[in-house]
């Protein structure tokens, strides 16, 4: 007893807050756990007489304070407020960083996912297309694209505005930085930039050879940004002639043309699907399309640094896949992988070559489905595929969703699964991108854009978002 005597305890301070009439009473380090400079840890260090009235919900901070406490969100919170309501009040209080901490779905597992938010939109339309932001800590998170406007959505998926372009039609979307958006249509010519927050335009770039007629009114086919600024744009002319640029898009000038080729078959027809692969440096740029006698496409590999592909492959006929009679129908890369998957358009298989050991031969290896069960999933027609956080994720023609997954390496065992086969929503699946511990998935003919999450449950939560355009 005498040394617990001789022990001085500190008793956390305790202040009170008057908040729209009703009183709080807390801790000061509780305050202060959303930031010395935080509006409560600033008021609970200077303020001498308590309690100190806030003239703001009492509901709402209720749920903050509970936030602060124990750094989760209450579960009664669910159903009261809106996202968009916390989101406001957290950025008065200046805790809106531990909101967004407590808000952010955990890294993706497509075993574990499950839709939890439909965006849509007020026009009743399905989106043209639509772009996530990588960075899960960027402002924004999402941007959707319906004829020729712009709907930008933030890290809380609550909408951050709409504008107008001047295009009628945007069938190709890149977010460039937190503030800058890179935009393309098939129906007019030209690389546009249009400032987010004002939703003015910055300006175009447009390709261009004053020796060659032939290269006019080109129009945008895919658009890749990368992680140090440069886009790289497929171009297409009405002549056939096409092209990847890269471009700046401070000076709003091309910087390099890696490629330019007159299209007179399936193997030299403008990249459909561009995607930039920071770790390896390169570009990998696909194409499909498809006729009486089946489908046929390629898959590419340039490296900016040289201005030329590296390593390519066309099926069928390139004699670098085995089957001859199976095409590919859609192809992406995962960089930390270090491989390409594509999906044949005959016999649905996934197959992946390494990005480490192409070469002359045939690359691809085909994955084995370990349960018997499960092995025949039919034709490929309709199908897609992208790859995010080392999964990669297929749709089927009947809009079903699957991840492949794997051990510590890819080549050998790996196991297919079916994500949440309890989805409500079922047509083709058009596009598919990976952001932020999110994927967003589009259909054709659906209204909206699709936001998969892991869950701890096996249900899902559905939440319509509509907001104005």
């Amino acid at each position: 007893m005498a040394a617990l005597d001789n022990q001085r305890i500190e008793v956390p301070r305790t202040v009170k807050f008057n908040v729209g009439g009703r009183l709080f009473e807390t801790t000061l380090p509780t305050t202060q756990s959303g930031g010395l400079e935080s509006l409560l840890s600033v008021l609970a260090s200077t303020t001498a007489e308590w309690p100190t009235f806030i003239d703001r919900d009492p509901g709402i901070f209720s749920i903050l304070l509970s936030l602060l406490r124990t750094n989760h969100l209450p579960a009664s919170f669910s159903g009261k407020f809106t996202i968009r309501e916390l989101v406001e009040e957290a950025s008065f209080y200046g805790i809106e960083s531990l909101l967004h901490s407590a808000l952010s779905p955990p890294p993706l597992n497509g075993i574990d996912a499950a839709v939890s938010t439909v965006i849509s939109h007020r026009m009743r339309a399905p989106p043209s297309t639509f772009a996530v932001f990588d960075d899960s800590t960027d402002d924004r998170s999402l941007l959707i694209a319906h004829a020729g406007r712009i709907s930008a959505f933030d890290w809380s998926l609550s909408p951050a505005g709409t504008f107008r372009t001047h295009l009628d039609r945007i069938t190709a979307l890149a977010p460039v930085r937190s503030e800058t958006t890179a935009i393309g249509s098939t129906d007019d010519p030209g690389l546009h930039f249009y400032n987010l927050a004002t939703g003015r335009h910055a300006g175009s770039v447009y390709w261009t050879d004053p020796t060659d007629l032939r290269v006019q009114k080109a129009w945008i086919t895919a658009v890749s940004p990368s992680p140090a600024g440069t886009v790289f744009a497929g171009f297409e002319s009405p002549h056939m002639e096409n092209c990847i640029l890269a471009v700046d898009p401070i000076t709003l000038r091309p910087v390099a043309e890696l490629e330019r080729r007159s299209r007179s078959s399936a193997r030299t027809m403008a990249p459909t699907k561009l995607r930039f692969l920071p770790e390896s440096g390169v570009l990998m740029a696909s194409a499909v399309s498809s006729g009486a006698f089946g489908y046929c496409g390629y898959v590419r590999i340039l490296d900016p640094r040289v201005g030329s592909a590296v390593w390519e492959t066309a099926e069928p006929g390139s004699g670098r896949a085995s089957r001859y009679g199976d095409p590919l129908i859609d192809a992406d890369a995962d960089d930390d992988l270090r491989a390409i998957y594509k999906v044949c358009s005959k016999s649905g298989d996934m197959a992946f070559a390494d990005l480490r050991k192409l070469g002359e031969g045939d690359p691809w290896v085909y994955l084995e489905e370990k349960n018997t069960n499960l092995r025949n999933c039919g034709s490929g027609q309709g199908s897609s595929v992208c790859c995010y956080q080392r999964q990669v994720f297929v749709s089927r023609d009947g809009g079903e969703l699957e991840v492949w997954s794997g051990q510590s390496k890819w080549i050998g065992s790996h196991r297919r699964n079916f994500v949440d086969k309890s989805s409500p929503e079922k047509g083709l699946i058009v596009k598919m991108a990976g952001g932020g511990n999110r994927l967003f998935v589009s259909r054709q003919g659906l209204e909206g854009v699709e936001v998969w999450e892991s869950t701890n449950g096996s249900g899902c939560i559905r939440i319509i978002i509509n907001f104005r355009g």
